[in-house]
């Protein structure tokens, strides 16, 4: 049973690490997001599994995902389409997830095992409604169903302790697409049907919706600012996009450190939210909101450990002292829900920056570098600089100015 529960946890960690792939693919916010909660729940139930594990012998004290799981969540991941690697995760790999929980249940103890049946049987009801979350999403089509089928073939691979039927040997024309081109990440993430852009930030008020004088100036309307946080709230989808690429560049990294990063995809997932979910409720209409690109493209050109380094110690530790600002502003309209989610904002945001001083190093080292931490965020930052000046400001506004949100639009909407 402890060999069985080892299984059940690396199944949950080669999901985190696999499905994290589908978020910069998938173009809905809406489908980003769900992602991104399945993701953090099955940190969750994966660290429940490590620690009931370590309680057992025979479960094995490291936190890797043999090699025999990750290559099927390998092979998911390069499917090359979003639908198709949707599919394949939610159709195929999450279904094999539930029948062995279900097996688990099957196979142990009612009394003897019953720390682990109760937390299994809640895990069994995410599983299940997970599944009934992406349902309206799954497409269908011959090549959808070929290529499910192709990775259903590859579970058979699996031992008898990770699958109720006996392991198979793959027939000789099996082919291991990952070992001919293994997974890459998008050269720029996914935001259809949305308009995009290189940035929502600037000083022309006729250019982009969030003015960086107008959030400074104590003249400004609050409720100006409120409409510009709630865009900024927003496009912590490139946060999203580019934070669920360093998951599979991680693969060796203690599971603690994938439990916290999927925290904090959850938490940038939630944050765009906030935005998503309020600017219609002001009167602003999401389809002229275009998505900026920047973030993710200069990003993804960088190293995990520098991706990371960026985001914790610059972006984020970065934003207090003007968004401190924007709350103060904001409480001058009396606007309850406003201020909540701008409080749960900063002190989530705290906890992320406390994730980049303890897992920094450790990403650091996976990547082969020894320097003290200050050295590298100091280089990091020079080499974002150059990479931002080749790969930035790349995409054009998909709206023209009389169609897409801008300051001054904000400005005419909130008068």
């Amino acid at each position: 049973m402890a060999k069985l529960q080892r299984q059940l946890f690396e199944l949950e960690r080669a999901f985190i690490a696999g499905a994290t792939t589908l978020v910069p693919r998938v173009g809905e916010p809406e489908l980003k997001y769900l992602i991104c909660q399945h993701v953090w729940e099955s940190a969750g139930h994966g660290r429940f599994l490590r620690e009931r594990g370590r309680e057992l012998s025979g479960f094995g004290k490291s936190d890797s995902i043999s090699d025999e799981i990750w290559k099927i969540f390998h092979e998911a991941a390069v499917a090359n389409d979003e639908d198709k690697a949707l599919a394949g995760f939610y159709r195929v790999l999450k279904p094999h997830l539930l029948a062995t929980y279900r097996h688990y249940l099957e196979t142990t103890h009612h009394l003897a095992d019953w720390p682990s049946r109760k937390l299994v049987e809640e895990f069994i009801s995410d599983e299940e409604r997970h599944l009934e979350e992406i349902e309206p999403w799954l497409k269908s089509s011959d090549a959808i169903q070929a290529w499910c089928g192709h990775l259903r073939v590859a579970l058979t691979s699996l031992p008898r302790s990770a699958s109720k039927t006996p392991a198979i040997e793959l027939p000789d024309s099996f082919r291991w697409f990952h070992a001919e081109s293994p997974y890459q990440h998008p050269e720029t993430c996914n935001r259809a049907p949305y308009p995009t852009c290189s940035s929502v930030f600037s000083e022309d008020p006729k250019e982009t919706p969030i003015v960086r004088a107008w959030l400074q100036d104590p003249q400004t309307d609050p409720r100006t600012i409120r409409a510009m946080i709630y865009v900024w709230l927003m496009m912590e989808l490139d946060a999203v996009d580019y934070l669920s690429t360093v998951f599979v560049e991680t693969l060796q990294a203690p599971f603690d450190l994938h439990h916290d990063l999927a925290r904090h995809l959850w938490d940038e997932s939630r944050h765009s939210q906030f935005g998503f979910r309020q600017l219609p409720k002001l009167g602003f209409d999401l389809m002229t909101v275009e998505h900026s690109l920047d973030l993710y493209n200069i990003l993804v050109k960088m190293p995990p450990a520098e991706r990371y380094a960026m985001m914790t110690m610059e972006f984020e530790a970065g934003s207090f002292p003007i968004k401190a600002h924007i709350m103060d502003r904001v409480r001058e309209l009396n606007d309850f829900e406003a201020d909540t989610l701008l409080a749960f904002d900063r002190n989530d945001e705290q906890n992320h920056v406390r994730y980049g001083h303890q897992w920094l190093p450790t990403i650091m080292k996976l990547c082969g570098h020894e320097e003290p931490v200050e050295d590298f965020v100091k280089s990091t930052q020079a080499n974002f600089a150059k990479m931002a000046e080749l790969h930035g400001g790349k995409t054009p506004h998909a709206l023209a100015p009389e169609e897409r949100l801008t300051g001054e639009k904000i400005l005419a909407g909130i008068s």
